[in-house]
């Protein structure tokens, strides 16, 4: 193919197939970072911003809460089927929570990569390391706050949590932060469209990427 053939091809818009009659594969996206970072923001900005990138949903056996949709928010399973799929592994990663598991089926985002969409997982680093380990290929983005003062500053505007709480989350933050040199790219929540903007580059990136990583 040549050079403007290549460039009449590319649609930064969406997915992307480079030059060949097979389609091209999505990327498998982990976004973490502490709670009350803003990342549930950031991802939710950026799947109705950009066509092509998709939100995984994940499994859990908690109940649903009020306003919340099966297959929506999450895949709501009961403990038994929730057992069954981990011993017939089909979960790219789970962890137990607050006495509830929850995990990221395979098929459904084996499919929508198949289609040529960007998968994001949001999950934790534990969860990370574990889809690191098995996708190689997967491209690791952690969202930072700008400091663990404005981090609390925001976990006590939300209003949601007890002091212990709060202070449990901010130990869980430290933890998390020593874990960065795991990522692929770090972005800085000082801002919120300058972010979003940031996460946007790091999907287009992705998307022209020639060199990939190993499968």
């Amino acid at each position: 193919m040549s050079i403007d053939a290549r460039r009449d091809a590319l649609d930064l818009s969406g997915p992307i197939p480079l030059g060949s009659a097979e389609p091209r594969s999505g990327t498998l996206i982990v976004l973490s970072g502490p709670s009350g970072v803003g990342k549930g923001s950031l991802l939710q900005a950026l799947t109705t911003s950009l066509p092509g990138v998709v939100r995984s949903v994940s499994a859990t056996t908690r109940s649903a809460r009020t306003g919340e949709i099966d297959g929506f928010d999450y895949h709501f399973l009961s403990p038994e089927r929730f057992s069954n799929d981990i011993a017939h592994d089909r979960f790219f990663e789970f962890a137990e929570y607050n006495g509830n598991y929850y995990g990221t089926p395979c098929g459904q985002v084996d499919e929508m990569r198949a289609g040529g969409l960007d998968v994001v997982l949001e999950i934790e680093v534990r969860g990370a390391r574990i889809v690191r380990a098995r996708a190689p290929e997967a491209v690791l983005i952690f969202v930072l706050p700008p400091s663990i003062a404005e981090l609390e500053q925001r976990l006590r505007n939300r209003g949601t949590d007890s002091e212990a709480r709060i202070a449990e989350r901010l130990q869980i933050a430290n933890d998390e932060l020593s874990c960065l040199v795991l990522y692929d790219y770090a972005i800085v929540n000082d801002d919120f469209n300058r972010a979003l903007d940031m996460l946007r580059a790091i999907v287009l990136a992705e998307r022209c990427r020639v060199r990939h990583k190993p499968e």
